[in-house]
């Protein structure tokens, strides 16, 4: 057996405290305890001579001397070593114990980014834009005028920056909104873009969720089609039953913005007809509607 992230935090406070005191105790029926008298056993460490009453487990440093030496006998981090949110490489780099349930995932510190295509190898055809999976960390912000964030997987690949509305910038950087593998990445990246005080635009679905997402994200401005063309397209098979429960957050949202605001006309739509229009159906003329 190994021991796992809980009991390596549990013995890493006792080293702590064993730095103030001599000695300290831990009831023996807490799991990570059990766990620890377990795995003990298994590697031949006595711990008769260090109890005292039978609920009750002394630790003194004797004690972790030994289960650090046993530790690195078998290639398993150290006590004193931190697994949790460090990536499996930099688990790696303690030992050979790999800890799943407490590592930092993957993904989440990675975005996905649609930019202007750099010249293609020989086997590739070219495209005018490539999209990269890149650490968010590692973008320059500051080499961009704008923030362009895109909902749906689909018309992310598929975006250009060259509609009217995006003319007044000169390199927005087009990033996917993210899901369960790049939600993560992008929410840092969201705000660490906040801080600029830079346009942040949301390209999403004109519908509760679509404007709800673009609000949290602190985003500035909606990219929609204009309200008379949006109006006349809108269909409530875009507007999911379940989305209901987005609806008192815009309601409140629509209060608070100032009379003639244009997003009271788009709001309106979704609130009072219950009605939406998918990303997908979009014309490719798009207007930027302020958020607030």
């Amino acid at each position: 057996m190994n021991l796992s992230p809980g009991a390596y935090r549990l013995l890493n406070r006792i080293k702590e405290e064993l730095r103030r005191t001599p000695q300290t105790e831990r009831k023996r029926s807490g799991k990570a305890v059990q766990e620890i008298e377990a795995w003990c056993a298994e590697y031949d460490i006595a711990l008769d001579s260090h109890r005292l009453p039978s609920n009750i487990l002394l630790f003194e440093q004797s004690l972790l001397d030994h289960i650090d030496d046993v530790l690195k006998s078998l290639g398993h981090p150290p006590l004193g070593a931190e697994l949790g949110r460090q990536t499996t490489t930099a688990q790696a780099r303690q030992g050979s114990l790999e800890a799943k349930s407490v590592r930092e995932n993957p993904r989440a510190h990675r975005v996905l980014v649609n930019l202007p295509a750099r010249p293609a190898p020989e086997w590739l055809s070219a495209e005018p834009r490539e999209v990269l999976d890149l650490d968010w960390r590692h973008i320059e912000l500051d080499a961009f005028d704008a923030l362009i964030q895109v909902e749906n997987l689909d018309s992310f690949y598929d975006f250009a920056p060259d509609a009217e509305a995006l003319a007044p910038f000169n390199s927005p950087l087009v990033v996917y909104r993210g899901d369960a593998h790049y939600g993560g990445g992008f929410s840092r990246l969201a705000g660490a873009w906040a801080s600029r005080c830079a346009p942040h635009l949301y390209a999403g679905d004109f519908d509760a969720a679509g404007i709800a997402f673009a609000l949290s994200s602190q985003a500035t401005h909606v990219l929609l089609p204009p309200l008379a063309w949006l109006a006349q397209r809108v269909t409530p098979d875009h507007l999911p039953a379940e989305q209901i429960t987005h609806q008192p957050a815009l309601r409140r949202h629509i209060a608070r913005l100032p009379g003639g605001h244009p997003l009271r006309n788009y709001l309106a739509i979704l609130l009072q007809q219950q009605r939406g229009l998918r990303q997908q159906w979009f014309d490719e003329r798009l207007v930027m509607v302020a958020l607030g």
